[in-house]
């Protein structure tokens, strides 16, 4: 069985208590860094590779369980997710959960700077709690490009049963998966990175791992109600915009923030975000297409799939519904009017406007600025002038044993430097406990998106041109929404808040994967001088250990 689910329970008598009690123990024992009174969910996984033809041509593939895309992961607020992955590729793998904030656990966060790879025909077992939260997020494999060959797949978390939810239960919940693709497997694509070369534009887009034709996604639903759909763009590097023919989407969610209750005819899904909307069955009983297309792009690519009625009487006919222009203005507006509904209950009971964060004082402003540029006669990308080069160890567990040598914090300035590019394992250095902003600004003609994990952050502001100090004038310090990816226009600029109350290593990167490859990243070590598990969580007993922490011990039972 993929899954298993284990809730709590109760029972009378000694001998029931104590038998209670030794289970519980045990289970602390090998979990101690999760609540043992909340639910245990457990998956198996076996990742292999096969043939897919999404594009029409034979691919090889990264299937999980046999499928592509991998299998949803369902759960409920401060569920506790037990994921065994067998690694049945030939060369080492690692899966990252893009949004799960592993609250006080970074070793769990599944990139290279926090986890060891599993090597081939081995398997390691994640711990993950989603400790408070919800929303519509999604995996993907974060190692030597195996994201360009599927792997990935939805994450849904639920409110708990007592907290109450903005909108009435769907009749139906699906996952949507968007993202360009190449019909090159993704060890080609690969080959031309390590050769310093940036990648041909993609060849298709995928719905749910599907093309086009008798090969397109179809999404079933019953005339008269209501259905939600979880949309993530899961591609390599372009926008997306995401529409359905005669249908208007109202806006609930956004990587675990309940919205204020929009409606959209279409809807910007940049790469690496993810959205919900509800969608209404009340057309005349028929089929209707779902376009997906490419945004500030001078070839336009386009897909389709299928919302069926039960009761239909014909197919999808006419042309696909029209996407927006390439009009910039048209998006920042639509990305401004996602804001959070504040009087909606959250993960928790209390409203989502109960932390006033326009009224915390800033302790740093960080600005970050991405550049494109060759080092030694190849192409490499940077934040700040550095470009990331990767260690031969994983940075936490470097951090956690003391080992000398492997990156220093500070490698990283917080400010764009106007030097000259060069390579660095960058790590940037920040306290527990601040409250920081940090502008992300983007000079080149292309649209960012930048993810940071462990964390949510508000997006207080976007605008064109180079940020000053009085664009804080128009900042959104009452309902910004919180999210974890956001998106950076081109020539402009976005601010976000973020308070830094998750001790760990995190990955800070841009979505844009061949960015991400070739050096868009660094690393933000959230620092806590007090070394108690109230902060961060012991390294795991099972953790993999490579490079220079090979031979060093993790914890005695």
């Amino acid at each position: 069985m993929a899954e298993k689910f284990v809730g709590g329970g109760g029972g009378r008598g000694g001998g029931v208590i104590m038998l209670l009690l030794l289970l519980l123990c045990a289970t602390f024992l090998r979990f101690s860094m999760v609540g043992a009174e909340d639910p245990y969910r457990f998956f198996d996984w076996n990742v292999t590779y096969g043939d897919i033809y999404p594009l029409g041509v034979r691919q090889q593939g990264i299937l999980i369980n046999g499928q592509f895309p991998g299998p949803d992961i369902y759960s409920v607020t401060n569920d506790n997710l037990i994921i065994n992955v067998y690694n049945n590729l030939p060369e080492p793998f690692l899966i990252s959960w893009n949004g799960v904030q592993q609250r006080r656990n970074s070793y769990q966060d599944g990139v290279y700077g926090t986890t060891c790879p599993i090597p081939p025909g081995k398997n390691f077992t994640y711990t993950l709690q989603v400790k408070d939260q919800i929303g519509s997020f999604f995996y993907f494999p974060s190692l030597a490009f195996h994201k360009a060959a599927g792997g990935f797949g939805g994450i849904k978390i639920l409110s708990r049963p007592r907290i109450p939810v903005p909108f009435p239960d769907p009749a139906g919940d699906y996952t949507i998966l968007i993202g360009d693709w190449y019909s090159h497997n993704h060890d080609i694509l690969k080959s031309i990175l390590d050769k310093g070369r940036r990648l041909p534009f993609p060849d298709g887009i995928l719905i749910n791992g599907r093309g086009t034709g008798n090969n397109a996604a179809s999404f079933t639903v019953e005339q008269g109600k209501t259905y939600r759909l979880r949309i993530s763009n899961v591609g390599l590097q372009n926008s997306l915009n995401f529409r359905i023919q005669g249908h208007k989407m109202t806006l609930v969610e956004v990587e675990g923030t309940h919205t204020i209750q929009t409606t959209y005819s279409s809807l910007d899904v940049h790469v690496g975000q993810s959205y919900s909307v509800l969608v209404t069955a009340d057309q005349p009983a028929k089929d209707y297409y779902i376009a997906v297309s490419t945004r500030f792009t001078e070839k336009v690519l386009n897909n389709s799939a299928i919302l069926h009625y039960s009761n239909s009487a014909s197919p999808a006919r006419g042309p696909l519904p029209a996407g927006p222009d390439n009009d910039i203005d048209y998006s920042i507006n639509q990305a401004r009017s996602i804001r959070t509904n504040l009087t909606a209950s959250g993960p928790r009971p209390n409203p989502q406007g109960s932390y006033h964060y326009g009224l915390i004082n800033i302790t740093r402003t960080i600005k970050l600025r991405n550049t494109a540029g060759l080092v030694d006669g190849k192409q490499r990308y940077a934040v700040n002038s550095v470009s990331f080069r990767p260690a031969d160890t994983p940075l936490k567990l470097a951090d956690y044993f003391k080992i000398d040598g492997v990156f220093r914090v500070g490698t990283i300035p917080d400010q764009p430097s106007g030097k000259k590019m060069s390579l660095d394992t960058s790590v940037m250095g920040a306290d527990f406990r601040a409250f920081v902003e940090i502008v992300f600004e983007n000079r080149e003609n292309i649209i960012q998106s930048w993810h940071l994990d462990g964390y949510s952050f508000w997006v207080v502001g976007m605008d064109g041109g180079v940020w000053k100090p009085a664009s804080r004038n128009q900042y959104n310090l009452r309902d910004a929404v919180s999210r974890c990816t956001t998106q950076v226009y081109p020539k402009s600029w976005t601010a976000v808040y973020i308070a830094l109350d998750n001790v760990g290593m995190w990955n800070l990167r841009t979505e844009f994967w061949g960015r991400h490859y070739l050096g868009q990243q660094f690393y933000l070590r959230v620092y806590s001088p007090v070394g108690s598990i109230r902060d961060e969580y012991p390294i795991p007993r099972n953790a993999l250990l490579c490079g220079r922490a090979v031979g060093r011990t993790t914890r005695r039972l």
